[in-house]
């Protein structure tokens, strides 16, 4: 019988020393490969937070120190960033002072609590037409509080009505949502209900719909095409964040650098923050809230009597005084995730 010849060729064994297990050697490999990809990554991610945070405090900001003689909440638990939005180029005008955007009103409030652990964010629309006491004019829509006393009078008066401190203050001009949506490549968004803009532009049908950032615009900004007007159009501002933060923290833009910058870089020409909101300050809550994702972020209304009208003849809402004294608690012990549990959708008018 001949001999067989193999080219397999044994490796040296170094006197005194046993070989390595093939095992053991293919799993030094792989936790080579692996550390190498997450030290990758950690570069990665260290390159896309410098170019982030280099440019972070380029945003216009805003202070929104109040009048000492103001009555305000006190100190609350968790952390509240109210948010504003609005269809004014002037109130993102980079120019103007906090106590300098009189003349303009809030389209869109909402206010986000990031609970005392983190693990959930909360976010509640307040309808602008909400009649509520503005301190200094008495009564008034609550979105008329920056027309009469700029962004600090707007939280004041916010923070009454929620029965807690804000922290933070984040307000956008609505274009933003068109260079955000066409930065992540549209917005996946569930709507519940079919509908024509006003100017006959756009016709959005119920169900999963992608869109772009023109598509975006419309669908955030109408209400005239809707029966209850401004509550269906505080419904699909919901809507179009909930979409929006589903892409942003998808796995999909996490891990490309170049989408994260392209995305705030679309925002950053459209945002102004107040004063308080620095760099440290982001990063702190970045680290409250990393295990974040867009199924943790909750959205309801806040509780109303319905529509109304004032004693000098305007259509106003009226606030649920009742329900919002769960609300208020909610907020200052920082447990609104466990209150918005019970909200059923619509609840933000009385049913029947």
């Amino acid at each position: 019988m001949s001999d067989i010849h193999t080219n397999t060729q044994e490796l040296p064994i170094i006197p005194g020393e046993e070989p390595a297990p093939k095992r053991r050697r293919g799993l030094r490999r792989f936790l080579i490969v692996l550390a190498s990809i997450i030290a990758v990554l950690a570069i990665i991610a260290g390159v896309v937070f410098a170019l982030i945070a280099s440019s972070f405090g380029d945003i216009k900001r805003v202070s929104l120190e109040q009048d000492p003689s103001l009555k305000r909440p006190t100190s609350s638990i968790g952390t509240n960033i109210l948010l504003l939005g609005s269809d004014a180029t002037e109130a993102t005008d980079v120019s103007l002072e906090g106590s300098d955007l009189t003349g303009n009103r809030s389209d869109s409030i909402m206010v986000a609590q990031i609970a005392p652990n983190g693990g959930s964010v909360t976010v509640m629309s307040i309808m602008r037409d909400n009649w509520v006491e503005i301190q200094g004019h008495g009564e008034a829509k609550i979105n008329a509080a920056m027309s009469l006393g700029g962004l600090p009078l707007a939280v004041n008066t916010v923070e009454n009505f929620i029965g807690a401190r804000i922290d933070h203050v984040a307000m956008v001009d609505f274009e933003s949502f068109k260079g955000l949506t066409d930065a992540l490549g549209g917005v996946t968004v569930t709507n519940d209900q079919a509908f024509t803009t006003s100017d006959g532009q756009f016709t959005f049908e119920p169900g999963d719909i992608t869109l772009s950032g023109e598509q975006a615009l419309g669908f955030v900004r109408e209400r005239y095409a809707f029966s209850d007007g401004d509550y269906q159009r505080a419904r699909n501002q919901q809507t179009y964040l909930k979409g929006l933060t589903r892409g942003i923290l998808s796995a999909d833009t996490l891990t490309s650098p170049g989408k994260i910058v392209s995305t705030f870089d679309a925002l950053k020409p459209y945002l102004v923050l107040d004063d308080g909101f620095d760099t440290p300050t982001l990063v702190s809550l970045g680290l409250q809230s990393r295990n974040v994702r867009g199924d943790d972020i909750t959205f309801f209304t806040s509780p109303t009597l319905g529509t109304g009208t004032s004693p000098d003849g305007q259509s106003i809402v009226l606030p649920n005084w009742d329900e919002l004294a769960l609300v208020q608690e909610a907020f200052a012990t920082g447990t609104l995730d466990e209150y918005v549990v019970n909200v059923q959708p619509g609840a933000e008018v009385p049913q029947g």
